[in-house]
């Protein structure tokens, strides 16, 4: 069986590995990407995309529903739970079949299969007609990672979901748990509420949304309370009890364990590297925490052998994993590559209202040593934000006293997650408050909100 060579092969199409692909090639690299399911990865397929475009039906359900604030009339409004299914698998199918086509514009060799690397700067690949034997100088690693199941509440794809489940529902959930708050499950919970679901969230730490700021998280669970939304923190999950048609969750809140029936259960608690069956521990890689250990650079310290994306470690999103694949491209062709820092990658969750920052929260902030200004803006302050019938949501700036660097910014509110730029790209460009003052904002937009939050901090707020 003759060997395939190449000057770089990535195992995974997700948007770590297709656009690593994409980017060597154009760095004039012969490039080949092996992927045992589908093009554009969980992200484009099961992910990000997917659940977007069902969010966006259940925001407009929601929005119709508000169809007499706005001086308008919709009678008899329903939804179609199938046709809301099928646009949001149209939406993926259409992206997948758009990774495809660049992949073949840029030249890379495409195997569908599965991959494991038998020795360095070897790759074998299982695949429906045997097995190809592939070698290059440099591997990526950019397996991604699938939903962690917790001893007990493991998914069967009837009472209990994971996201896989909860994107191609087989029926419409009356009573849902949802457990764990982070992005996904949230997500999820706002979905379904919103479509009328009677919803429940069991949060194990002291408040949803724990990664953001506690003012925001606090916020969140207010506009989530109003929509109907239970929200249980500081809460666990001990055991499921599965019957025909329903759930029995032993839910523990301060010591004592309640019971509580359910007809869907949908469990969103992390999720765990893809690092098993591709031989990493034979060839010497340290994994910790079902995460492959790299440096700054994603190198894995075994030569020519590189992991980017969700395998690598948090934070657990599309956009970090593309831009340590293009990172990770220009290193191999030796150009100059910036490291990502975890902390200039903002984070977003579509849930309703849409929440986004990026930097330190306050608390990190202050146990970092920085004495801090913060700053706040709330939409009812915000012409563009009433003209819109969205009045509902904040902005927080937190500046280091004594430099007037932006430390964080964290958003709650209707478009937050567009808005998180202008400041992602002010911490780039290393902006300091007086920059922020300094920048014209257009009027009427929401992004005066950053503006005036920015000024809030130094106690210059106009309209507030």
């Amino acid at each position: 069986m003759a060997t395939q060579s190449f000057d770089l092969i990535v195992i995974g199409a997700g948007p770590g590995g297709y656009v690593a692909a994409i980017r060597a090639a154009q760095n004039g690299q012969k490039v080949c990407v092996v992927e045992r399911e589908h093009l554009g990865g969980i992200c484009l397929n099961w992910g990000c995309i997917p659940t977007k475009a069902m969010l966006r039906s259940s925001e407009v359900f929601h929005l119709m529903h508000r169809a007499k604030e706005f001086g308008l009339t919709a009678d008899k409004i329903d939804y179609d739970l199938d046709a809301v299914v099928n646009r949001s698998r149209g939406v993926a199918k259409q992206l997948s079949g758009g990774v495809g086509h660049l992949l073949k514009k840029n030249k890379v060799t495409v195997i569908m299969g599965a991959a494991t690397i038998p020795a360095k700067g070897k790759v074998s690949v299982k695949t429906d007609k045997g097995t190809e034997a592939l070698s290059a100088k440099n591997i990526i690693l950019a397996t991604g990672a699938r939903a962690r199941e917790l001893p007990g509440l493991e998914a069967d794809g009837d009472l209990v979901w994971t996201y896989k489940h909860a994107l191609k529902p087989p029926r419409m959930p009356k009573k849902l748990l949802v457990i764990g708050s982070g992005a996904i499950g949230i997500e999820f919970a706002s979905f379904y509420n919103t479509l009328g679901t009677d919803t429940t969230v069991v949060e194990v730490m002291d408040r949803v949304l724990p990664v953001e700021d506690a003012e925001i998280s606090a916020f969140a669970k207010k506009a989530f309370e109003k929509q109907g939304m239970k929200i249980m923190q500081k809460a666990m999950v001990k055991q499921l009890d599965r019957g025909k048609g329903k759930v029995t969750a032993h839910i523990e809140t301060g010591g004592t364990v309640e019971k509580h029936d359910f007809d869907t259960v949908i469990s969103a608690v992390g999720i765990v590297g893809n690092v098993e069956d591709l031989g990493l521990e034979k060839l010497g890689v340290t994994i910790d925490r079902t995460h492959v250990v790299t440096d700054e650079f994603c190198r894995t310290g075994v030569e020519g052998l590189y992991a980017i994306g969700d395998i690598a470690g948090a934070p657990w999103l599309a956009h970090k994993a593309s831009h340590e694949g293009v990172m990770v491209a220009d290193l191999i062709a030796g150009k100059h590559a910036h490291p990502v820092k975890p902390e200039s990658i903002a984070g977003c969750t579509y849930c309703h209202p849409q929440v986004a920052s990026v930097g330190f929260t306050e608390a990190q902030a202050k146990e970092k040593g920085y004495t801090v200004k913060v700053g706040r803006f709330p939409f009812i302050g915000n012409g563009k934000a009433i003209a819109l019938g969205e009045s509902e949501g904040m902005i927080k700036t937190v500046f280091d006293a004594k430099t007037g660097e932006l430390l964080g910014a964290h958003m709650i509110g209707a478009e937050v997650t567009e808005l998180i730029q202008g400041y992602v790209v002010g911490r780039q460009l290393e902006t300091t408050e007086e920059d922020l003052m300094n920048t014209v904002f257009p009027h009427p937009t929401l992004s005066e909100m950053m503006h005036e939050a920015t000024l809030d901090a130094y106690d210059k707020a106009i309209h507030f």
